[in-house]
């Protein structure tokens, strides 16, 4: 892949590459950060964040979709519209470059937007679900995004209904809901398994997935963080890059 590198701490990011030479597992666990370069807003940052103007407990919990149907698509039909034709970004695809040379091994992403399936990730978790499709709770149909767009906008209440005439409900993971079993016991067993965890653009806050640096850490592999602004991990990261995520993702392409 083509490498064009930004201004990175050179110094932090040949410490990160000595720990990524040296492992024989490294596995991402990436957030809503990598997505941003992409034009997709992430949740907390003041100004854009999603969460700026929206309590998320009104609009994205699973309690909110039972009661006001329509309220809730109202801010998924608007979610949808912000992914629209957001392509990956020289993040999503140093990741990439790096399990093509045998330097990843698994993608565990809390993102729901498909970006590093598009980029042609491998082994990727989705733990917090996809947009990609949505259900019928009542009857288990499932149906395409394209599909569950066209719905939306011919429904006269703009709630996109099953055949059988209930609303769909998105399969991504919504506040109030359990993280599907399979996903979280695979993003465990890779994290337990992990010589270098590489916390890419999350925050490391929104649990249970926020345990996986733990997990890492107690079985005795490495945590690094690359991610712009605080996390709980920074003074406890073997490495911590906070400036531009594709340029440092770069830089480390380039350093191995």
């Amino acid at each position: 892949m083509a490498v064009s590198v930004g201004a990175v701490d050179s110094e932090r990011v040949e410490r990160l590459a000595s720990l990524v030479r040296e492992a024989e597992s490294v596995v991402a666990l990436t957030g809503a950060g990598i997505s941003v370069p992409s034009g997709i807003p992430d949740f907390r940052s003041p100004g854009t964040g999603l969460w700026e103007n929206v309590d998320p407990m009104e609009v994205a919990h699973i309690d909110a979709w039972r009661a006001d149907p329509e309220r809730f698509w109202h801010f998924y039909g608007n979610r949808f519209q912000t992914l629209e034709g957001k392509e990956p970004n020289g993040a999503h695809l140093a990741l990439v470059e790096l399990e093509r040379r045998g330097r990843l091994d698994a993608i565990v992403t809390q993102n729901i937007d498909r970006l590093h399936r598009r980029a042609g990730s491998r082994r990727l978790v989705e733990v917090h679900g996809s947009i990609d499709t949505s259900s019928c709770l009542e009857c288990g149909a499932r149906y395409p995004i394209a599909e569950v767009r066209a719905r939306l906008e011919d429904s006269p209440v703009s709630v996109p209904a099953c055949d059988c005439g209930r609303p769909l409900k998105p399969d991504v993971v919504l506040f109030g809901e359990w993280l599907r079993p399979d996903a979280l016991e695979e993003a465990y067993a890779l994290a337990a398994g992990a010589d270098v965890l590489l916390c890419i653009g999350s925050s490391l806050e929104v649990h249970p997935i926020a345990q996986l640096p733990g997990v890492t850490r107690q079985a005795g592999g490495a945590v690094a963080v690359i991610t712009h602004g605080p996390t709980p991990w920074d003074a406890r990261a073997a490495v911590k890059l906070d400036g531009d995520v594709v340029a440092e993702l770069q830089a480390l392409v380039a350093a191995l």
